[in-house]
């Protein structure tokens, strides 16, 4: 499989089109014809449909699974690259960084602020994702580290436990019943609609000891901004950490749960790797914030 003709075909799939993809790559339309239909043949699959009444392409189900996985090909492949280019007295290049929504991330963009200052060739890229998809990033290399809330297994890696730690509970709009409530317990949600995320029914069914199929689950989410716009417009309540959704002027207010821990926060990255340069700075700076120097 040449990385070369990978690129080709997802410069095909964003063009929708033989003749937009040839224009960008600066290549013929029968050249480029040709390799795709190599592509097909190597892989033994169509991967292309064309439109009836137009020169539109669009992916078959097999063409939308080869694009996810030369998307991270390629992206590994120049990640590598740079990584190579670099000077060995030279610390900068790219830093992956991912992990889910929490005010914890503070740590780590204090972390990126003070590294900048000091060594401007560094590029942080965050990658905002739930455990499971960072998890899975982190594991093909397209990541440095990652960022988990708790309960989260990461036996498989080196971890440095984070400080901070985000209470959970319920965001609701202040004009329901429940809002004037200081905090809320288990039976105050059973029956109440709840937009939740995976992370959210598997902190519940720990703090409350009842089985997350008691909830009233109305929608799910897997980053708060958009499922905050659902509890705005009427829809249900989302359970939730806190320090993500500013409620300052909004019709919002969040309730902590009651007898709740904060949430854990744990970075993490693969055992037995080679670190970049830029990554061992990283790693240095947040154990020295953490007080682990």
């Amino acid at each position: 499989m040449d990385l070369r003709v990978l690129r080709y075909f997802l410069t095909v799939a964003r063009e929708e089109s033989i003749a937009g993809a040839a224009q960008a790559l600066h290549l013929t339309q029968p050249t480029l014809s040709r390799q795709l239909k190599e592509l097909e043949a190597e892989f033994g699959a169509q991967l292309f449909i064309r439109g009836t009444r137009s020169q539109k392409l669009t992916l078959t189900e097999k063409g939308m699974l080869l694009r996810r996985r030369a998307e991270e090909l390629v992206e590994l492949a120049d990640k590598t690259q740079a990584e190579m280019l670099l000077q060995d007295a030279e610390i900068g290049g790219d830093l992956n960084i991912g992990g889910g929504e929490s005010a914890g991330m503070k740590l780590v963009a204090r972390a990126a602020s003070a590294l900048h200052a000091q060594y401007p060739n560094i590029r942080f890229h965050l990658y905002s994702g739930g455990a499971e998809d960072v998890r899975e990033r982190l594991e093909r290399g397209l990541l440095d580290f990652g960022v988990f809330i708790a309960p989260t297994n990461l036996e498989r890696y080196n971890t440095l436990r984070l400080p901070h730690g985000d209470p959970w509970g319920l965001l609701v709009r202040e004009d329901l019943p429940l809002a004037a409530r200081e905090t809320v317990t288990p039976e105050d949600l059973l029956g109440v609609p709840l937009i939740v995320s995976k992370r959210s029914t598997l902190y519940f069914e720990e703090w409350s000891g009842l089985p997350a199929d008691r909830l009233n689950v109305v929608a799910t989410y897997n980053l708060l901004f958009n499922a905050s716009l659902l509890v705005e417009a009427g829809l249900g309540c989302a359970l939730c950490l806190d320090g993500i959704i500013n409620t300052t002027g909004t019709a919002l207010r969040f309730l902590p749960l009651r007898s709740s821990g904060a949430a854990r926060l744990t970075l993490a990255w693969k055992k037995y790797q080679t670190m970049s340069k830029s990554a061992e700075v990283f790693l240095a700076e947040m154990r020295r914030l953490c007080g682990q120097n």
